[in-house]
């Protein structure tokens, strides 16, 4: 793979390989069909998952523990040809592997079989009754241009190709449903064509094992309603909330409504282009701020109605044009159905297909309608201006999760502007707008909808631009910039390839001299140590993996007692070798092999082989196998701590490679706060009847707007702790901490139920005294959920290690319609929440005084 797989997605494909393992076992041993689906938003990378689940299938996978199906075939399927020229073109950007294994089947396809280690992409239209690929008289191009039928394949239709392909013995026919969702309705006889090759037909076989790929489970259940006779195992579901956590997806929707009854589709639209502008700038400045970074070309999309007329055209780009003087001409295309070139009022339009709008960025502007609105991507995609009417949201939500992905794959850190999407409604009303809003932040996707969303995710009606306020001393700036925040770690980390990993990326930036030599020095070194410290186990180990035991049983023909002789035999190289490459995935490859070149540095067969039993043995020792990785753990997190200020001067991009190798670690791991530069507030209270208010503001906040104001978007008790706070002597200003998982968010690693989450306290409060600028911690700390006492012991565990950096670190609990606190730095408080059965007593206790 090209990329490295985000947590979740690792996660992801290494259960639907499991269930490919399971499913080719069905098949094989009881001729059983079976289906099953991967589920995930729009963005999380279904793509990327699929293309690292293909490859580990074809070629085995040390990092899954997955062994090689050598007679895989892939047939990759959709109801769109464009669809599935856009999958194949992201699978071959993500897989080196696959890039020659990737084949189109057209009209003229001539094999009796599909090869094993190819994907095949197929479509819906190639499938349809006079596409010559499904007739059994077809004729083939004979390498001249020259259409002749060929007397081998005069019975040899499609069907005929894949029955052959699933009636031999040595082969495997796995079929992806892209979009399963798509192709799948009851139009015409799509339905019947998708539904006869999944089920087979005639002398066709049922397709054996089929993976669908759609945004929900359950749009995968009901298109493969129809499926006769397969077993469902079960399906694999993306947390939309680990995807937006994964800087994949924009973090704020932007959605601007008229304020009053009237026509202001042209007025909403110069507000769309003055947006893009803005934007356009703003990618610009950043480019130049990271360096030799292409930067982004923004996209405004206008999306019209079904039957937009030339005055409407006419209308939109004369206003787009008058807003943007310097806009070239022929910076606009369209994504209309009708497939045409459009002249309106001396304007020319070109049709662009939707799949390259992303990689033409001389197009700026892009006008369409609905039939974009699945199936493509184009995450520099960040205004959208709808004409269409308000009953129509599911349009919006649609053509939104086209438009939510993150240009450069990744969160801009410190700038929740150029994290975010614009989308502005001429025609909407403040209660329908509210709906789309809730649909955009719950995640909830509907029928037809697929926007992703979840925990993380802002919609914003009114938001006002925020910046560093000039009113704090920059010495506060440079206390925050101090403040310790920590990694939050993940299930089936890998310590040694984590430590390999980050080797090679310190050695590619010059960071650190030699480092791959030196990781592998100090783990043979290890090594070696742990094969003296558990020599017995080795000893026994090395039996194990030389010798095969087992025992033969006689008995007299006619009858009498069994009797057992035990016997050892040596073991063959094919077994050596499978001992060797079982130890090789415990300690990785790179490790494995580098033991080996410790052992034995010359090249006497002999020596090898001996060395390559020694590392077999190794991997069957557990102590061994966790004290390395225990090693390389302490090894990486030095080297990270080691190197963080040379690693300050590096762009983003490549600091982001450091943020995935810091979140791979054992333990919590401190690492830097960003200081955030730009960021955006909504500044409106909204009832759920859609009466609005302006909030409360503030001047003393970190940001603040051109005015000098920050929203107050607080509860009753929130806003008291911030007036009692903001009442104490020395008090300068504070911060509204992030509750999203953001590198300007102070996170405090707990566990709860065996697994690290992150506690973001409320404020940090900033004052001078005559110690300098001190910091307090106030974290308002609701009782009634069942993650209270984790946090609050998260909380504690905090202040034991960290509090001397912090002046009070307190937990304030409304409790009987009184606000109480808990002073975390007082080791007797720490002593009792490490002790307490829940969290609520605490606070009622002598412990808590009340908060003033």
């Amino acid at each position: 793979m090209r990329y490295s797989l985000k947590d979740y997605q690792a996660d992801a494909v290494d259960k639907v390989l499991g269930n490919l393992s399971r499913a080719r076992d069905m098949h094989i041993r009881y001729g059983d069909v079976s289906q099953f689906s991967l589920s995930a938003a729009t963005g999380a990378g279904k793509t990327v998952m699929a293309a690292g689940v293909i490859e580990a299938l074809f070629f085995g996978s040390d990092e899954f523990d997955f062994p090689p199906d050598p007679g895989a075939v892939v047939l990759w399927f959709s109801d769109d040809p464009a669809l599935n020229e856009q999958s194949r073109a992201r699978i071959q950007a993500a897989s080196s592997e696959l890039a020659s294994r990737l084949r189109v089947i057209e009209s003229s396809f001539s094999e009796t079989s599909l090869k094993p280690g190819n994907v095949y992409f197929l479509n819906t239209q190639k499938l349809s009754k006079n596409s010559r690929l499904v007739r059994a008289d077809r004729h083939v191009d004979d390498g001249e241009g020259i259409d002749t039928l060929t007397p081998d394949l005069l019975q040899t239709s499609i069907y005929d190709v894949l029955a052959n392909t699933i009636n031999h013995e040595d082969l495997t026919l796995y079929m992806v449903l892209d979009e399963a969702h798509r192709g799948m309705q009851p139009v015409k006889d799509r339905t019947t064509i998708v539904q006869r090759l999944i089920n087979g037909h005639g002398k066709t076989p049922a397709i054996p094992i089929v993976l669908g790929i759609s945004a929900t489970v359950e749009r995968f259940e009901e298109a493969m309603k129809g499926a006769q006779n397969r077993i469902a195992l079960p399906s694999v579901e993306v947390d939309s909330a680990l995807v937006q956590a994964s800087g994949l997806l924009k973090d704020d929707i932007v959605l601007s409504i008229p304020a009053e009854s009237g026509t202001f589709d042209t007025v909403l639209l110069t507000r769309a282009v003055e947006k893009l502008r803005a934007s356009s700038k703003a990618w610009r400045a950043y480019a130049d701020a990271q360096g030799d970074l292409e930067p982004v070309e923004p996209l405004l999309v206008v999306q019209l109605g079904d039957k937009p007329t030339d005055e409407d055209l006419s209308r939109t780009l004369t206003t787009i044009f008058k807003a943007w003087p310097e806009l070239p001409e022929d910076s606009v295309a369209n994504v209309f159905g009708e497939h045409q070139d459009l002249s309106v009022a001396g304007y020319k339009v070109p049709y662009l297909e939707p799949q390259r709008v992303q990689d033409q960025t001389w197009c700026r502007v892009l006008l369409a309608k609905t039939a974009i609105s699945t199936g493509w991507d184009c995450p520099r995609a960040e205004v959208l201006v709808s004409f269409r009417p308000a009953s129509d949201p599911t349009h919006i939500t649609q053509l939104l999760g086209r438009m939510i992905r993150t240009p450069l794959a990744r969160r801009i850190p410190g700038n929740e502007l150029l994290n975010s999407v614009d989308c502005l409604l001429p025609f909407f009303d403040k209660q329908t707008a509210m709906n789309v809003a809730e649909m955009l932040m719950s995640g909830a996707t509907g029928k037809d909808s697929d926007t992703g969303g979840g925990e993380g995710r802002r919609v914003l009606f009114e938001p006002v631009d925020l910046r560093a306020n000039p009113a704090i001393p920059d010495e506060v700036w440079g206390k925050f910039a101090s403040l310790p925040t920590f990694t939050i770690p993940k299930g089936k980390v890998k310590p040694i390839k984590r430590l390999t990993a980050l080797a090679a990326t310190l050695a590619k930036d010059k960071i650190r001299e030699n480092p791959v030599a030196e990781a592998e020095n100090l783990l043979c070194s290890a090594l070696d140590g742990r094969v003296v410290q558990f020599k017995d186990q080795v000893a026994k180990a090395r039996r194990d993996v030389e010798t095969m035991s087992g025992e033969e049983l006689r008995r007299k023909i006619g009858g009498g007692d069994w009797t057992s002789t035990s016997f050892d035999t040596a073991v063959d190289l094919r077994a050596l070798d499978d001992s060797y490459r079982a130890a090789a995935r415990l300690l990785s490859p790179a490790l494995a092999g580098a033991y080996v070149q410790h052992l034995a540095p010359g090249d006497d067969e002999d020596d090898l082989l001996e060395a390559q039993i020694t590392v077999s043995a190794l991997g069957l020792v557990p102590d061994i196998v966790t004290a390395i990785e225990e090693e390389a753990d302490g090894i990486a997190r030095k080297w990270l701590t080691d190197t963080r200020v040379e690693r300050k001067n590096l762009t983003d991009e490549q600091q982001a490679e450091y943020d995935r190798l810091e979140g791979m670690s054992l333990s919590p791991d401190r690492i830097v706060l960003t200081v955030p530069q730009k960021a955006q507030a909504e500044t409106k209270e909204r009832d759920a009847d859609g009466t609005e208010r302006d909030l409360p503001v503030s001047r003393t906040h970190l940001l603040t707007s051109e005015d000098g104001t920050y929203p107050l978007d607080l509860n009753d008790w929130e806003q008291k702790v911030l007036a009692a706070e903001g009442d104490r002597a020395g008090f300068i200003g504070w911060y509204r901490n992030p509750d999203r998982p953001v590198k300007e968010s102070l996170a405090i690693a707990y566990e709860d139920n065996h697994s690290w989450k992150a506690l973001r306290p409320d404020f940090l409060f900033f004052s001078e005294t005559d110690r300098g600028i001190v910091v307090d911690i106030v974290d308002p700390h609701g009782t009634h959920l069942s993650d209270a006492l984790p946090k609050l012991k998260g909380l504690a565990q905090f202040a034991e290690n960290y509090g001397s950096e912090f002046r009070r670190i307190e937990s304030v609990a409304e409790v009987g319609g009184k606000l109480r606190v808990l002073d975390i730095g007082r080791p007797s408080v720490r002593e009792a929440i490490a002790q307490a059965n829940d969290s609520k007593s605490l606070y009622t206790s002598d412990l808590a005084d009340d908060y003033q």
